[in-house]
């Protein structure tokens, strides 16, 4: 990761902070999710960068990006995103997210404009009305304020326990990533997040959804989301939940790539 490019660019009237591993390549740009940061995606972005110039920008109110008081609607995310694609001169870039990034990538496509080449969503947080007061009236962000005072090697122990499997080197990213997340950020789960089936059906570029075994996005949702949209395509990878890139990073990688080579 030593010699990948690490910057600061303004764009939406914030500045984002973001990695790129560089070169005259196809552009990819990876959108993590909730408590996340671009460096979360350091094993796919090896993954991809024989082939792709590989930008991971932190979301505001994450990493090394902007924390205003407001803003974290997906909307706002979505702008951010366009931004950021004209601040760096990205031509038709692959948008890929993951999560709370994953829905930001699709609104982002939904817009439409020519901007994008394609789409890869990793299990994106396409959640029933329902589901979202769920998850919006839990204490998840409760939780995180509760993290926020904790020093990172007692973050990095508990997360090594509750996940044996993931690499150590991952495990400190994520832990970083969320001691860097702000509370705002929590904003956006606040109902109502955009209809995914509207936002889905609007998009106009070739489109990856991929989900895992426990998912998010189950599978007879995205059955029905192929039905909503032909230019949709669906893998489905096993032993993996919400987690996905954490938890199997190289068959992502593998899955992505094949995808991300159609387009190029």
């Amino acid at each position: 990761m030593t010699t990948w490019i690490r910057q600061v660019c303004e764009a939406n009237g914030i500045d984002i902070h973001y990695l790129r591993t560089g070169g005259a390549k196809p552009p990819v740009v990876l959108l993590h999710g909730l408590m996340g940061s671009g460096a979360c995606w350091t094993p796919l972005a090896r993954a991809l960068e024989g082939e792709f110039d590989v930008v991971m920008p932190d979301a505001r109110g994450h990493g090394g990006s902007s924390a205003p008081h407001d803003g974290y609607r997906y909307d706002d995310l979505a702008s951010d995103v366009v931004g950021l694609l004209g601040a760096l001169g990205l031509s038709r870039p692959i948008l890929l997210g993951h999560s709370m990034g994953g829905m930001t990538a699709a609104v982002v496509a939904s817009r439409g404009g020519g901007l994008l080449r394609g789409l890869v969503l990793v299990d994106p947080t396409f959640l029933s009305p329902e589901r979202q007061c769920e998850v919006h009236e839990s204490d998840v962000a409760e939780q995180h304020r509760q993290v926020l005072g904790l020093q990172k090697v007692d973050l990095v122990a508990a997360a090594r326990a509750r996940h044996p499997h993931r690499s150590p080197e991952l495990v400190e990213l994520q832990a970083e990533a969320r001691l860097k997340t702000c509370m705002a950020a929590f904003d956006v789960l606040t109902p109502p997040n955009p209809a995914y089936r509207d936002v889905v059906s609007a998009i106009d570029v070739p489109s990856l959804l991929v989900i895992g075994d426990s998912p998010v996005v189950t599978l007879e949702m995205a059955t029905e989301l192929r039905a909503l949209n032909p230019r949709l395509q669906v893998e489905q990878i096993q032993n993996a939940g919400h987690g996905l890139p954490f938890e199997q990073p190289e068959r992502l990688g593998e899955v992505v790539a094949s995808f991300l080579r159609e387009l190029a």
